[in-house]
């Protein structure tokens, strides 16, 4: 029998991955973005690519080692819009193209803004866009070439939000909307001020447009506290309307022109509670309305995967008016839903296949809609549906090279936790499994901790369970997909019933008489590090090796240094900060149980991780190398914390062989 081929972690370099997708207003045709890599460079390009939705025929439509993304159906489907940075590597434009063929024309030629959004108006004669233009500083400072060469010399900060993660130190200069006439290019600002409008919507008829604005005095201090307005396309003063206070996002304009749709929710501050859709009525004389609250559903589509999957867009309208379409997590799926404005909303789920639904749009009569669809098999594929007769059909068949991959066999588990609360989990096999052997294990613990593990394509767990590792992973309380109840469970309160629901199934796999009990390995990031560092801690004798990875492991001093801080302060300490509620942060510190570790850990941490900053990791490192533990630091320069999923390949790949060798040297 010839040897398996199995996943390598440089098989990330292979993966061409779905970033944008739409279907034409005609519904014959749909076009997507791809990304791919290129492995000499370390850059990430991507095209565009166009599937007839009738025969399934795809052709690559625009060529170039460049990014080509967020392509945008004219409204009489004879045109096409993107971004590009073709001309120029650090500023993209946009460009048309006709669908007929011909080369791609720029349209704009904006110096020194970022385009961050594009939509058509319905007439076809200008984009509403999202642009924020670039620091007086930093343009004065790019003109001199002295300057350029020392750099910012200091960084004034006046506000609490001045850095991202992935992103670094925030420009002073805000979102602001731009309309760009689309035959001569020329752009005019819309919306101004010193707060952000991003999230924005056409009326139907065009002639105004609606966004969502932080206009409070502190607006660092209170970040979810949105507000939804209207404003004149022609220009004015724009109206606000009447919202229950929160965070509001993902707009969409009824095609009467009655309601403004959203995502959000009317509990600052609570963030496991659920994302539900709202309408308001535009004219004010209809209170906001929740339509999914009897639901208990989450109305995103955040995705754990390290090869996409979980793209959202906004709310999209029947054509009478009557009813909305939208993504929302259910028990490790991102499903496509549907909501009527009924005096009891009815939610259905509009596709049953199990997976995770990214990006939706329907073509003009609303016959079909196509939208892309990720498994635990396989990273998204395109698919389109007639929605009349049910019948589907693959449009894309990228990352064919997985056919011949040995991966091994998910199984899905439904187990119960020592309290009888139901869990949810998986349980990967190595490709040459043998049930009379046993195998060393890895637990997995995901991030967030209001994330959930889905039904998505993990590259990680199938590299390790390659190695010959059972690798394993579950949705304990405290994530997202279960309800609210079961993500509130852990609010101000980390380490409680998550950490029993970890250990319980941990204790559900070591039971597998496959499982060798002696070569029990755990890892996780952020959360998921969190979590892997606590458990050393509090159950020194139950893993033989760990990895915790971007984690966060103090929570006092962790406290105004990430830029997320003030989600952590609602979250952990009751919305008050250490000074005042020291010993609720240090209660569920991993550092206050650090002191009875004894497994051999590996820490892996980026230097640019502005969510956990780098000294999350090293407390850990230092704590276990003082006490005698075998452990090993290994920081990644440049990276931010989401290296796993969006880092420069080769570190990814590093990562995965830094965390396979450090699991060989203990588990094997």
């Amino acid at each position: 029998m010839p040897a398996p081929n199995l996943i390598t972690a440089e098989d990330l370099y292979q993966f061409e991955l779905i970033t944008d997708a739409r279907i034409a207003p005609d519904g014959r045709t749909a076009i997507g973005a791809i990304q791919r890599i290129d492995h000499k460079t370390e850059k990430k390009h991507s095209n565009l690519w166009l599937a007839d939705t009738q025969t399934g025929k795809l052709r690559q439509f625009t060529y170039g080692d460049w990014s080509d993304s967020s392509p945008r159906w004219s409204p009489d489907g004879r045109t096409i819009a993107f971004l590009s940075n073709r001309a120029d590597e650090k500023q993209a434009q946009i460009y048309l193209i006709p669908l007929d063929g011909g080369e791609a024309r720029a349209l704009t030629n904006l110096k020194d803004m970022s385009i961050g959004s594009l939509e058509w108006s319905l007439d076809g004669k200008q984009f509403l866009c999202a642009i924020r233009q670039k620091d007086k500083e930093a343009i004065e400072r790019e003109k001199d070439e002295q300057k350029k060469k020392l750099g910012v010399v200091a960084r004034h900060i006046t506000t609490t939000r001045y850095k991202g993660d992935g992103r670094g130190y925030l420009p002073e200069e805000k979102w602001h909307l731009w309309l760009v006439n689309a035959r001569s290019g020329k752009a005019k600002q819309l919306t101004n001020g010193r707060n952000d409008e991003f999230e924005s919507a056409w009326s139907p008829d065009g002639q105004w447009v609606a966004y969502a604005s932080n206009i409070q005095p502190q607006p660092d201090l209170t970040p979810e506290m949105y507000d939804l307005f209207i404003i004149p396309a022609s220009g004015g003063e724009p109206r606000q309307l009447t919202t229950p206070p929160g965070y509001k996002f993902a707009l969409s304009w009824s095609p009467d022109g009655r309601w403004l749709a959203y995502l959000g929710s009317d509990k600052p501050g609570e963030w496991w509670r659920n994302t539900n859709v709202w309408v308001t009525a535009v004219d004010g004389r209809t209170p906001p309305r929740n339509l999914t609250a009897a639901a208990d559903l989450n109305a995103v589509a955040g995705s754990g995967s390290d090869t996409g999957g979980g793209q959202m867009n906004p709310p999209t309208w029947s054509p009478d008016s009557r009813k909305l379409y939208f993504q929302a997590e259910y028990k490790a799926d991102i499903c496509l839903m549907s909501v009527t404005l009924d005096d009891e909303p009815g939610v259905e789920r509009v596709i049953a296949a199990h997976g995770l639904v990214g990006l939706f749009t329907f073509d003009a009569a609303h016959q079909k809609v196509a939208y892309t669809l990720a498994s635990q098999q396989h990273p998204a594929h395109l698919f389109v549906r007639n929605l009349t007769t049910s019948k589907e059909k693959q449009l894309t068949r990228f990352n064919g090279w997985l056919k011949r991959k040995s991966l091994g066999q998910i199984e899905e588990v439904w187990f119960t936790a020592r309290d009888g609360y139901p869990l949810h989990g998986w349980i990967l096999t190595p490709p040459d499994f043998d049930p009379r052997q046993q195998y060393p294990s890895i637990l997995e613990i995901h991030g967030g901790p209001q994330t959930q593990y889905d039904r998505g394509f993990m590259h990680e767990f199938y590299y390790l369970a390659a190695q010959g590792y059972v690798v394993y992973w579950s949705n304990p309380r405290g994530g997202q997909g279960y309800g609210e109840a079961h993500c509130g469970a852990i609010w101000n309160n980390w380490g409680s019933v998550d950490l029993t629901d970890v250990l319980d199934w941990a204790a559900f796999v070591r039971q597998r008489p496959y499982i060798n009990p002696q070569r029990m390995g755990v890892t996780g990031g952020s959360y998921g590090g969190y979590m892997t560092v606590l458990l050393i801690g509090r159950e020194p004798d139950l893993f033989q090796a760990a990895v915790t990875q971007r984690c966060v492991s103090n929570l006092i001093s962790m406290w105004g240094s990430s830029d997320a801080n003030w989600q952590f302060q609602q979250s952990i300490g009751e919305n008050k900060p250490p000074y005042a509620n020291l010993e609720k942060y240090w209660d569920q510190s991993p550092m206050k149980y650090i002191g009875a570790a004894k497994t051999p850990t590996l820490v892996i941490h980026s230097e640019q991780d502005l969510r956990a900053d780098q000294e999350q990791g090293e407390q850990v490192f230092v704590a276990l190398r003082q006490k005698g533990v075998d452990t090993e630091l290994v920081l990644f320069p440049d990276e931010p914390h989401g290296l796993s999923r969006d880092g420069r390949t080769d570190r990814r790949v590093a990562r995965l062989q830094h965390i396979h060798r450090w699991f060989d040297k203990y588990l094997k």
